[in-house]
């Protein structure tokens, strides 16, 4: 299986949008067709310096990785956060996760960018299998607060 990595594109929209129902439904998540669109309109414009990959092989799209550069208190360039990383399930194995996290880590290169993070749940543990093969787990724990916006 031929497998290319290249920046998304308008043309993958739909088979993006298949990817992303998938990527939500495994974090049993759900976002408003509204929020799905302006991260669709972010990652196609680079707005807000957020990027997004796609893999590709002979019959479409199979996975997606995106990522967000932000300014950092601790050096003169930015970090990049790589945010979503989702593979076809009936793809993963072959590579394809590590192919599209290689193409963040070379945009991050290419921005001299000083680092790149990312976060995934802990039960995920088919992820922390390739993330613990790229680097070791931070020393640091992430705390959450939702913060309600009254209208």
């Amino acid at each position: 299986m031929t497998v290319t990595i290249r920046a998304i594109e308008e043309k993958d929209k739909n088979q993006w949008l298949n990817l992303w129902a998938g990527y939500l439904e495994f974090y049993k998540s759900t976002i408003s067709t509204e929020q799905t669109e302006l991260t669709w309109k972010r990652l196609i414009n680079n707005e807000l310096k957020m990027f997004g990959f796609v893999a590709e092989n002979e019959e479409g799209v199979i996975g997606f990785t995106h990522c967000l550069f932000r300014p950092s208190t601790w050096t003169e360039t930015d970090y990049c956060y790589l945010e979503d990383l989702f593979v076809d399930p009936l793809i993963r194995g072959k590579g394809v996760g590590r192919a599209l996290m290689d193409k963040v880590f070379e945009l991050a290169r290419e921005k001299k960018s000083k680092r790149v993070y990312w976060t995934t749940q802990e039960f995920n543990k088919t992820a922390r299998v390739l993330y613990d093969s790229i680097t070791p787990v931070s020393e640091y724990v992430q705390y959450r607060l939702p913060i309600i916006i009254e209208s």
